[in-house]
């Protein structure tokens, strides 16, 4: 790495590299040039090639201050033959501003702290990847100084098991109490996730403190904590599946699957054909400005699905919210489906709030809870044909929506 110059491609063989002395093995990326990137790759028609830590080294790769840098087709993962199996992340780069990144089928797992780790990224690309079982989550890192992560796109990646490994162990040791698939700090954004799967991670599946972050063709799954949160002046959730909080886990628990929490005032969040099921209970299904109930934010629901079989979870509006619903099923295990300012909304009085709003059967497939489900719909639903287009043409399989749209992130299929 250290001989490479703007517009070089090293290419790995397949085989495994053992990494364990600092500073000496670590792969510290020198910058590329625009038209010239630095390219770190293994051959694309043959195996990973496999960069295995030990002896507690800091990181495999460490692009900090790197720019125009591509890392694709490789493998990041501790030694398991090691004496001392203690590696802490696969690619490093809270060191300094990064900018120009593009990962392309990459697989980190098995690490001590975080598999990505970057407090100021600029220009930042993920592409089918995969990055599990990391001791402090996924992605994530410290507070940026000089914007946090910037133009930010994840596609067809990922995430899971953060915390479900540490040091060789299955996690209930590690240092760091809740890791996220997808956890940063306050950030300028925009960052959009697409075609993501976050799932089984101790911490949230994804929470982003960027001022705007989309999230499409999602599926959200059997996280321990919060399933979705937002902060920042907007976000927008199309064609996204949340299921499974607190991951089959019965301790009642303080997360939701969805939270909209912000500071700003005028911020706006739209989901739109989402689908939430939540089986765990004893709070809300999803809360928006719980911690704000002063500062007014927009809130557009549009074809939307919400099932609680979990006890006492209706949804929570703070009495400043401008809520604006459209073609929404709310599914409760008992009475109460929304708190809105105090006041409480149970099926005979929810259509107020809106057009299409109504109590019904979600019809799902197979809901589970700390398993995978099948949330397509069933001829019972009450979600077929309940919408009106609201721009989303194709649902969470990528199949056209008709003229009269079914609520939440799947259109019905009488054939599979």
């Amino acid at each position: 790495m250290r001989r490479l110059s703007p517009g070089d491609t090293l290419v790995l063989l397949p085989g495994r590299y053992v990494l364990k002395r600092y500073p000496d093995d670590i792969l510290f990326v020198p910058s590329g040039e625009p038209g010239r990137w630095i390219t770190l790759c293994g051959l694309l028609d043959a195996p990973y090639p496999v960069l295995a830590g030990q002896d507690n080294l800091r990181t495999a790769i460490d692009v900090s201050g790197a720019a125009y840098v591509r890392i694709a087709h490789l493998e990041i993962t501790h030694n398991p033959e090691a004496e001392n199996v203690a590696f802490r992340e696969g690619i490093h780069g809270a060191g300094a501003p990064v900018r120009q990144l593009w990962l392309y089928d990459v697989y980190i797992h098995h690490l001590d702290q975080f598999g990505i780790d970057l407090a100021d990224v600029e220009d930042l690309r993920i592409e089918k990847s995969c990055i599990e079982y990391a001791g402090f989550g996924a992605i994530g890192g410290p507070r940026g100084e000089a914007g946090g992560f910037r133009r930010v796109v994840i596609r067809e990646t990922r995430l899971a098991y953060s915390g479900h490994y540490y040091q060789g162990g299955d996690g209930s040791d590690r240092p760091y109490d809740r890791p996220d698939g997808f956890g940063i700090e306050a950030s300028e954004g925009p960052i959009w996730l697409d075609r993501v799967v976050v799932e089984h991670n101790w911490g949230d599946g994804i929470d982003s403190k960027a001022a705007r972050t989309r999230i499409t063709r999602a599926v959200v799954a059997n996280n321990w904590g919060d399933g979705v949160k937002l902060w920042g002046s907007e976000g927008v959730l199309e064609n996204v599946l949340i299921y499974g909080r607190g991951d089959g886990d019965p301790r009642t628990s303080p997360w939701s699957p969805v939270v909209i929490s912000t500071a700003q005032a005028g911020a706006r969040f739209v989901l739109r054909h989402v689908t939430i099921d939540d089986a765990l209970g004893q709070n809300y299904l999803m809360h928006v400005q719980y911690d704000h109930r002063d500062v007014p934010v927009e809130l557009e629901l549009r074809n939307v699905l919400l099932s609680a079989r979990g006890p006492r979870s209706p949804v929570f509006l703070a009495g400043s919210t401008r809520l604006a619903a459209d073609g929404v099923l709310f599914s409760a295990a008992d009475g109460d489906l929304l708190v809105w300012g105090g006041r409480r909304y149970h099926c005979d009085g929810i259509g107020a709030i809106g057009p299409r709003v109504f109590c019904g059967r979600p019809g799902f497939k197979e809901p589970a809870w700390g398993a995978p489900g099948d949330y397509h719909l069933t001829a019972e639903s009450d979600a077929i044909d309940a919408g009106r287009p609201a721009g989303v043409l194709w649902d969470l399989d990528g199949r056209p929506r008709d003229f009269l749209p079914d609520l939440g992130a799947y259109e019905y299929r009488k054939f599979f």
